[in-house]
């Protein structure tokens, strides 16, 4: 065994207690032996990563798969090497005797296959943090550790029976351990809290995936570590949300948000987690300024809306009401109105509009080989055309061509959505639910002026219309084949021609799959994949309640699993949110709901949401407001608008470490230490001290008391309100 240089404790003198060898001794000897199985993993998977380099890229699922083992060795690597001994949580004690066993972010065993760790996602982990004085899980006593900078610098342990307080007096901290880190210093990413997860919300974290999961919680029940947290417990534990089914695509509200959590996921091991906001779904997403006019907003927002596209796309399929005659080098032919109808049938309910017209084509010559075949043009005869050879004649009739291009032309998303916004008659055709007035109110000068409230709308046209370029690059690549297969039916033809006398192995590549698996499909052109194009396999949607009917058809779409988490807080909605979560939902279509509920605030401080309760139980008397577990002993402070500076420089100067955020005041000036959001760009973070200014211009209504409330709800020790 290599010993340790230094201990893995650096306990600061108040707690010397704890540095007792009879506390501590057994833990070090385990730490000693992660130390040296961590070095050899390290080392072993670095071998492993190098051989996997430098093999052949292969060609194919052999270069898919090269390319997945490289990902895993690759994050495997960073994930050991980002944390040390600190990939352990603690340790928990069972009452059947055993060792202790000691709970990491990522499973560890030793040459001899002694298991060092198991990942806290497995179910041989559960009692670390599902375990509770009610139910201790068959578990005496567990213990967490709090890492700085590699080393312990604190550990309590727990107790659930009579034996597990032999020889534990001095560490019996119990939960203050726990409390006090709460009220510790926030930074500019989300503090890792796995190590400290509870019993309610580990449960959640552990839930089934079938169906849609809501975690409905007030501000400050870690409803964003339990859905960052699910999200990596899910994918590593669920076999039917692997990456090969599609994976996991976790949703924020703002990139503020994303910022903020981006750190979390691959502290837990999980680097595979897909994460956005709505706005990234579309490209125009990124320059949208939002809606002004609520009504029109309003109106945009209902998955009707969405359903419209629908029938503003069929607008665009309409086949030729008279036959037509197709001249050919060898004959004519009719091509009648009913069987423009049947090609135009040809392209299956899901097929993109622009990717189906290739199938119309293909349907037509269908139809037009088989008449040219019954007149007695077959392929008996010394010059009998080929059906390739009729279809390039065809495609070379500009009149059949033309016409197949005015019935069912090639679209763009921004063209159909903006001629809705721009030609009353086709909106009118599209939403007749539509009123005069409200049809008119939906027009705009600019009609490809977007705002956010058109995203889903686009959406919709882009996924119903497909890529209209998909076409080009389908022949591009076809063409491509055919070049490759003929320049490797010429290197076959070469090799056989060497054969002496033709019978060896290589006649096996006169074998038409094998002369197939020869192509090397990775080098041909491709046009690139959208990562947020989905399918997923789950999605995980924080702050779920701000979501309007049309925006969550733009998950629905990405999720045909209807398989979710839906974190939210139906008080937190500044539109209102009167409906259950089971109403709601059944309403955009997920029917199978079930809803877990946080009601313990482990962030906001009591004084701070004493001031907090009243201002939105004005607007809605029955909101899920949480109880909070601590107390800061710092009262709320109140003052003039005009000591903002004064405010922000005196916390500063007394406080060393933590972030501050000003909100209300969009031109003060940031800094590593001071953010300055609006309410809304607030949603989701968390901040030392928080200053709100003028909290009374935040607006009136639901929405204004929503915004000031979830703006105070922020504060993880200070708040200050200046008016």
């Amino acid at each position: 065994m290599t010993p340790l240089s230094t201990s893995a404790f650096a306990l600061p003198d108040r707690l010397s207690d704890k540095a007792d060898p009879d506390l501590i001794a057994a833990d070090e000897r385990h730490f000693a032996d992660i130390a040296e199985s961590l070095e050899q993993v390290i080392a072993e998977l670095s071998d492993r990563l190098d051989a996997v380099l430098r093999a052949p890229g292969g060609v194919g699922r052999e270069a898919m798969e090269r390319d997945m083992e490289v990902h895993r060795l690759s994050a495997r690597l960073r994930a050991l090497r980002r944390f040390g001994l600190d990939l352990c949580l603690g340790h928990m004690v069972a009452g059947d005797g055993s060792e202790p066993l000691y709970v990491g972010r990522l499973g560890l065993t030793d040459t001899s296959g002694r298991r060092l760790l198991v990942d806290w996602r497995s179910p041989a982990a559960e009692p670390f943090f599902g375990a509770t004085h009610a139910n201790p899980m068959g578990l005496t006593s567990r213990r967490r550790y709090r890492w700085t900078r590699g080393r312990i610098s604190d550990y309590w342990d727990e107790v659930f029976a009579p034996e597990g307080f032999a020889g534990r007096a001095a560490a019996l901290d119990d939960q203050s351990a726990f409390l006090a880190s709460l009220g510790s210093n926030r930074s500019s990413r989300m503090r890792d809290v796995l190590g400290t997860i509870q019993a309610d919300q580990d449960a959640i974290i552990r839930a089934g995936s079938r169906g849609a999961l809501v975690v409905d919680g007030g501000p400050g029940t870690g409803k964003t570590v339990v859905a960052l947290h699910r999200s990596a417990y899910l994918l590593h534990s669920d076999p039917r949300l692997g990456h090969r089914r599609g994976g996991v695509l976790f949703v924020g509200p703002h990139d503020p948000y994303l910022a903020y959590v981006a750190d979390v996921l691959p502290s837990l091991g999980e680097e595979g987690v897909r994460t956005c906001t709505l706005r990234d779904l579309v490209p125009e997403g990124a320059g949208a300024p939002d809606e002004t006019d609520a009504e029109v907003a309003r109106l945009k927002s209902s998955a009707d809306m969405v359903r419209a596209v629908e029938k503003a796309v069929r607008f665009y399929e309409d086949p030729p009401a008279e036959g037509m005659t197709v001249s050919t080098p060898w004959c004519d032919l009719w091509l009648s109105p009913e069987e423009w109808v049947e090609a135009f049938e040809a392209p299956g309910p899901s097929t993109p509009h622009n990717e189906a017209r290739d199938l119309v084509w293909d349907e037509l010559v269908t139809i037009l080989w088989d008449r040219f075949e019954s007149e007695g043009n077959g392929e008996d005869d010394e010059d009998a055309v080929s059906r390739e050879q009729f279809r390039r004649a065809l495609s070379h009739d500009k009149e059949l061509v033309g016409a197949l291009h005015r019935a069912w032309p090639l679209l763009e998303p921004g063209d159909v959505v903006g001629d809705l916004w721009s030609v009353p008659a086709y909106l009118r055709m599209c939403a007749p639910w539509l009123d005069r007035d409200e049809v008119r109110l939906l027009q705009r000068a600019e009609p490809q002026a977007w705002t956010a409230s058109d995203l889903p709308v686009l959406d919709a046209a882009r996924q119903r219309l497909g890529d209209p370029k998909a076409s080009a690059r389908r022949r591009l690549h076809d063409a491509a084949v055919a070049v490759a297969r003929e320049r490797m039916a010429g290197v076959i033809d070469d090799i056989v021609a060497a054969d002496a006398d033709g019978e060896g192995a290589v006649t096996m590549l006169r074998g038409r799959d094998l002369q197939e698996s020869l192509v090397d499909d990775s080098a041909l052109p491709e046009g690139g994949a959208d990562p947020l194009a989905g399918p997923f396999a789950h999605v995980v949607v924080d702050e779920a309640q701000e979501l309007t009917d049309a925006e969550w058809q733009m998950l629905l779409v990405r999720c045909p699993s209807r398989s979710f988490t839906i974190v939210g807080d139906r008080a937190q909605a500044r539109q209102g949110f009167t409906e259950s979560w089971e109403e709601r939902l059944a309403r955009i279509g997920l029917d199978r709901v079930e809803v877990a509920r946080l009601g313990v605030n482990y962030r906001t401080p009591e004084e701070v949401m004493a001031e907090a309760e009243p201002v939105i139980r004005a607007v809605l008397p029955d909101a899920n407001v949480p109880t909070s577990i601590r107390s800061s002993g710092i009262p709320v402070v109140r003052g003039p608008v005009g000591g903002l500076d004064a405010v922000v420089e005196s916390w500063l100067a007394e406080n060393a470490d933590g972030v501050a955020c000003v909100i209300g005041a969009p031109d003060f000036p940031e800094s590593a230490r001071v953010r300055s959001l609006t309410p809304s760009l607030s949603k989701g973070l968390e901040f030392d001290l928080v200053v709100l200014v003028d909290p009374a211009s935040y607006g009136e209504g639901i929405a204004g008391a929503v915004d000031r409330y979830v703006a105070m709800t922020r504060a993880t020790q200070r708040l200050v309100i200046l008016t």
